[in-house]
């Protein structure tokens, strides 16, 4: 069973990639360098906050703004295992999995509070607040989605699957 587990930072609607990781910070690709700032301007203690493992949950059009890969990276290397939010930005959302960081659109983001303990079942499409004891259902991701996630995003999938042949 695909699950993860983690306790929740919220955030508001329309979070762009210049709030997940500002164009300030572009002149770099590291991972962890990127991950030292990672939602600054939403929140400038989140870098020194978020643990491995936590998950952010947001509302409308989170990942709007720019193209860039660096705001799932930044996300990622920080430690957030998973995104819930009430919608994505297209780009955004293909970014994520091809980055290896799980997304989930979920409408009823709204009810989970920062500092709720979740419980994401990619399998059959549910995150559970341990806090109010809800679950809620969303879409269950695509098999070859959750092919991206395990593997750790597009690049490794690929690299696996060129061993393979």
């Amino acid at each position: 069973m695909n699950v993860i587990t983690g306790k929740v930072w919220k955030f508001g609607d329309n979070i762009d990639t210049d709030l997940i990781i500002p164009a300030r910070y572009l002149n770099t690709s590291d991972p962890h360098e990127l991950a030292q700032h990672v939602m600054e301007d939403a929140d400038p203690e989140f870098p020194k906050k978020v643990e491995p493992g936590d998950i952010i949950v947001a509302g409308w059009n989170f990942g709007s703004g720019s193209s860039r890969e660096h705001a799932p990276i930044a996300l990622k290397a920080a430690g957030v295992s998973a995104v819930i939010a009430k919608s994505f930005a297209r780009i955004f959302y293909r970014n994520s999995f091809n980055m290896g960081l799980p997304i989930f659109e979920l409408l009823e983001s709204d009810e989970i509070n920062e500092g709720d303990l979740v419980k994401i079942d990619l399998d059959n499409g549910e995150v559970h607040n341990f806090e109010t004891g809800k679950t809620y259902k969303f879409t269950p991701i695509p098999d070859f989605m959750q092919e991206l996630i395990a593997a750790g995003g597009l690049m490794n999938y690929a690299k696996e699957e060129i061993k393979e042949k």
